[in-house]
């Protein structure tokens, strides 16, 4: 990826920062509601992030000082026939598993309004930092649909069946502060986006083939039984015990430098 930002279609930007990319929203005008062309954009950032070599941690972000991403671009869906609904639905799960499918640690800076399909980029990142504007929530059902990037799939192993069930079945808004105590978001921090790189920063200086390895094992460990996980640990331990990395940072431990990681 090229050390200047580029543009994927109209409404996303990637910003490479060293070993951390910056993916921001960039819908100011509709406070970065997802549409057709929204959807598409964010699918194709997350792609050419996901194959840089270079990139370690991916941090999602908006352009927007009032919200992070307000969900579905309502006003494009109410002018959807039946038949046009249906033929957008692959391209509007192509935003969400492409955040999803980031083979690098991914974090959400949420500032200001996370809410429906906003929420559900946010959940599909391995870490959450919001900042006291924030407000989350996945009011779905009160305008007669369901959390349809997801949300009823990630809330639920994030903060338990029983609570998500009472978040998704009222649909309410969730504000900073309880928002952490809930679990809906993991860190609090004075600016969403300053403690989203500060963390990001931290993990990038680690091996990037073992944060890609430890990823790989707790996505494809959660829900398996303890036995059944333990073999897929003990696979993304293998793609990593006879790396390049490995053999770099052993070294650099024993020689008390600051490993220079290949990568491989």
């Amino acid at each position: 990826m090229s050390e200047s930002e580029q543009r994927y279609g109209d409404f996303v930007l990637v910003r490479p920062r060293q070993h951390v990319a910056e993916i921001i929203l960039d819908r100011p005008r509709a406070m970065n509601a997802v549409s057709t062309a929204m959807a598409r954009s964010i699918a194709e950032a997350c792609a050419a992030v996901a194959v840089d070599p270079d990139i370690r941690v991916a941090v999602v972000t908006s352009s927007h000082d009032r919200a992070f991403c307000v969900g579905a671009d309502l006003k494009e869906r109410n002018a959807f026939t039946d038949a046009e609904l249906v033929r957008q639905r692959p391209t509007a799960r192509s935003a969400y598993t492409g955040v999803l499918e980031l083979p690098m640690p991914t974090i959400a800076a949420v500032h200001g309004f996370a809410l429906g399909g906003g929420f559900e980029l946010a959940l599909a990142c391995d870490v959450i930092v919001a900042d006291a504007t924030a407000v989350v929530g996945l009011p779905e059902v009160t305008v007669g649909v369901i959390p349809g990037g997801g949300g009823t799939q990630l809330l639920p192993r994030r903060v338990g069946a029983a609570r998500a069930a009472e978040l998704i079945y009222t649909g309410r808004r969730v504000k900073a502060v309880e928002a952490r105590e809930l679990g809906l978001v993991d860190q609090l921090a004075e600016d969403a986006r300053t403690g989203a790189f500060a963390l990001a920063d931290r993990i990038a200086a680690n091996s990037p083939v073992g944060l890609r390895a430890a990823k790989r094992a707790m996505r494809l460990g959660q829900g398996l039984d303890l036995r059944a996980g333990l073999e897929v640990e003990d696979a993304a331990w293998r793609s990593v015990a006879f790396s390049g990395d490995r053999a770099e940072g052993v070294a650099a431990f024993n020689e008390k430098r600051t490993p220079q990681w290949p990568g491989e």
